[in-house]
């Protein structure tokens, strides 16, 4: 009797998994063929995003080096303080990435709980 219990659990969790793969390659086939090239565009994209801030950053410390005696090196600290805000930056575009994808493919079935007892089994 504990097996029959079970079933109904196993078939809507089934029901779920299929569903999500489903939505997912509607998304894929609405998406087009994004090939190797978005790939490297979206790794091109995180790369700009630290670089830049690190290169104004250094750029700032070499002038400030050469304006102002000092004992220690600005253009290393800049270059540091320019990292760490490019891996900011970074993070942003990648946690809005990655929202936008939860967003589109909620876990769990949440979008279904209205439909809860409408599933013909």
């Amino acid at each position: 009797m504990a097996k029959k219990a079970n079933k109904p659990e196993l078939n809507k969790e089934f029901q779920s998994k299929v569903k999500e793969t489903q939505q997912r390659k509607l998304r894929a086939r609405s998406q087009g063929d994004q090939g190797v090239w978005f790939g490297l565009g979206m790794f091109g994209l995180v790369g700009w995003s630290v670089a830049i801030p690190a290169l104004a950053a250094i750029a700032a410390g070499i002038w400030i080096d050469a304006r102002y005696e000092s004992r220690y090196s600005w253009t290393l600290m800049m270059l540091v303080i320019g990292i760490g805000i490019g891996c900011l930056n970074a993070w942003f575009w990648i946690s809005r990435e990655r929202q936008s994808i939860q967003e589109d493919f909620p876990r769990n079935g949440k979008e279904d709980t209205d439909n809860e007892g409408n599933d013909a089994v």
